[in-house]
């Protein structure tokens, strides 16, 4: 038995989750610093500026959406996912590509838009609606092919850019979202057969294709790190080169070699996918194990906000984007210490990235909506 406690007036300031938006404050602040050093003597540049002014607009997005009850963003959110649909639509016809990807819009103030980032936040807000729905039995069919459309259609956008790390931010947060919804393991078995079976034909006509061909070659400088350590292979392999020179207790703050691009140990994309070499030079193994604790904190804090959300809808929507979240840091820290794939997705809360920023915080403001607004048990006062 339970009651929700509602979130009005100083009731407010009491059910903040001020845990979870601190620990994502931190982790802003680890980013604020690396991406400083990361730009060395360019640091106080136009792109270090837009990042703490998108680091405002995000706190302040995410203050404002946690005072919004999460239950109209079963409306809002439709309106959000068109506009995301529409977006990823127009940036395919004249987008601006970097890195073999078309994904960026031009847009004044905050300079290129990915809205592939906006389109997470609609994904974490849309398709919970659905897993609710069927958790409850309402019209099982007609469900289960609006959930298949609703999820399906932004991925194959963002594949056709193509941006496949993305992509796979979306599909794993959707197997997720499977998973406790509590679809049957042989499901899965199937899936994953049906992937194995095809991996031959998307490898050998696929991915040799030239719009593909650059992902095919960080999946072989994955398997054989050293067989282009001048090409494919020399992120990681100067990446991890970096890290280890952060030894214990790193280089000191603004002391590392990042910011100089004409050292031997520069990694291209420092500011952005890989950052994390900048908190592991800097600030050694310890300073990496308490930002990684920082991000364990967060992820299980989303845990225990989706365990006790008031309904099917905030505990699916907290899953989503706690998946997306996990994914992120996983892969991202995973590629920069050489055990995963290159796929290009940012370090969340750090990386250079003013659209990916903004979304973020715009997720911390649902998880913190659905949190202030979570159950409480019945012996609780309501003082």
């Amino acid at each position: 038995m339970y009651y929700v406690e509602k979130t009005k007036g100083t009731d407010y300031l009491k059910q903040f989750d001020y845990m979870l938006f601190f620990s994502v404050i931190l982790m802003s602040m680890f980013g604020v610093v690396a991406l400083r050093s990361a730009l060395g003597v360019q640091g106080v540049s136009n792109v270090w500026l837009k990042q703490i002014i998108c680091l405002c607009i995000g706190i302040v997005a995410a203050i404002v959406i946690s005072a919004i009850d999460y239950k109209d963003f079963r409306t809002l959110g439709i309106v959000l996912y068109l506009g995301s649909i529409v977006l990823l639509v127009l940036v395919l016809l004249i987008g601006e590509r970097h890195y073999g990807s078309q994904s960026w819009l031009k847009v004044p103030v905050i300079g290129e838009f990915q809205p592939s980032e906006l389109s997470k936040v609609a994904f974490a807000v849309v398709v919970p609606i659905f897993f609710e729905r069927l958790k409850e039995g309402k019209d099982i069919g007609k469900n289960v092919i609006k959930l298949l459309i609703y999820a399906m259609l932004p991925i194959v956008l963002v594949l056709m850019q193509p941006d496949v790390g993305t992509a796979m931010v979306f599909v794993f947060a959707f197997i997720v979202l499977l998973f406790i919804y509590g679809i049957p393991y042989r499901f899965f078995l199937i899936a994953a057969g049906l992937f194995l079976a095809a991996a031959p034909v998307l490898w050998f006509y696929v991915l040799p294709m030239k719009k593909f061909d650059h992902i095919r070659n960080r999946i072989i400088s994955f398997i054989f790190p050293e067989s282009d350590l001048l090409g494919s292979g020399l992120q990681v392999y100067r990446s991890k080169m970096t890290i280890g020179s952060g030894q214990l207790f790193g280089k000191g703050i603004f002391h590392g070699l990042q910011g100089q691009s004409s050292s031997m140990y520069y990694v291209p994309e420092q500011e952005t996918d890989f950052i994390f070499t900048v908190i592991g030079e800097e600030m050694g193994f310890i300073g990496s194990v308490i930002f990684i604790l920082i991000v364990f904190f967060f992820l299980f804090r989303c845990v225990y906000v989706s365990m006790n959300a008031r309904d099917p809808y905030g505990s699916f929507m907290v899953i989503c984007i706690t998946a997306m979240f996990a994914f992120h840091f996983i892969e991202n820290i995973g590629m920069c210490v050489g055990v995963l794939p290159v796929t290009g997705i940012p370090l969340p809360f750090v990386s250079q990235g003013n659209s990916s920023l903004i979304a973020n915080y715009l997720n911390v403001g649902i998880l913190l909506s659905v949190s202030m607004r979570r159950k409480r048990s019945f012996y609780r006062s309501s003082s």
